[in-house]
């Protein structure tokens, strides 16, 4: 079988997924699959639950309502999650939905919220973000899901830093940075644990990246010579800090 097989609809499961399992879909899930994509006996799918890798299921409908689906065979082993973790201000719904989404497309493997001076949307739903990781899993090919964190102030983010996140290198982005350039700085870092910060829409306070500044761990990286929108900043920084420094 292909690396990804996009012919094949891929669902996540919250079952544990093993050759011959008998798994029954709530019925949230079996009406997707019947009434939406009107599947029927014996049709193909892709299934995964984030731990067990991806599996070849075959749907078996059971009335109108119910259906179950019989695991056949291991299509992919189960991959680790990057070791990349996404740092950022929370924005308001469907930007935050996109962020979070490109987020997992671009290979972030936690997802941590961080509430900032300027920070205009304080109160996160993590299980909307939840789902939002979910359904960028399930149409890009991601068997590893990150992991959404409860969000936290940046003043105590930074504060705790060293007792849960020591040896993990913060790259700050700062649209102040003198140089536009971010290749320079990031070629001439190592390669280990990395964080990417992103700002608020009105970016970090003077305070804030003062403090920034001067933490040894942090890194301040520009994003080019343009002013950018929070979320496509996100996206632009997590593509370049992978190509530098990550799985590309």
């Amino acid at each position: 079988m292909a690396r990804y097989d996009f012919r094949l609809q891929r669902l996540f499961l919250r079952a544990s997924l093993h050759e011959a399992a008998d798994v029954e879909l709530d019925r949230e899930q079996a009406n997707y699959l019947l009434s939406v994509l009107r599947m029927g006996e014996g049709d193909r799918l892709l299934v995964f639950n984030g731990a067990d890798g991806e599996w070849l299921a075959h749907v078996a409908p059971a009335g109108r309502r119910a259906c179950r689906l019989t695991i056949v065979e291991q299509v992919r082993p189960q991959t680790p999650l990057p070791d990349l973790d996404w740092l950022f201000a929370p924005l308001k719904h469907a930007r935050l939905d996109y962020m979070v989404q490109k987020a997992v497309e671009m290979g972030a493997g936690r997802l941590r919220p961080v509430i900032t001076r300027h920070t205009q949307v304080t109160r996160v739903n993590v299980e909307r973000m939840e789902a939002n990781v979910v359904e960028a899993a399930e149409q890009c090919g991601v068997i590893a899901l990150p992991s959404v964190a409860e969000p936290v102030s940046l003043d105590h983010l930074l504060d705790t830093w060293h007792v849960h996140d020591a040896g993990r290198r913060i790259l700050f982005c700062d649209e102040h940075e003198e140089t536009t350039n971010p290749l320079g700085i990031l070629g001439a870092l190592e390669r280990g644990p990395l964080a990417v910060l992103i700002g608020p829409e009105g970016g970090f306070a003077k305070e804030e990246r003062a403090i920034l500044r001067s933490k040894a761990y942090v890194t301040p990286i520009p994003l080019g010579p343009r002013i950018l929108r929070a979320d496509t900043a996100a996206v632009a920084a997590l593509a370049v800090v992978q190509a530098a420094l990550g799985d590309w």
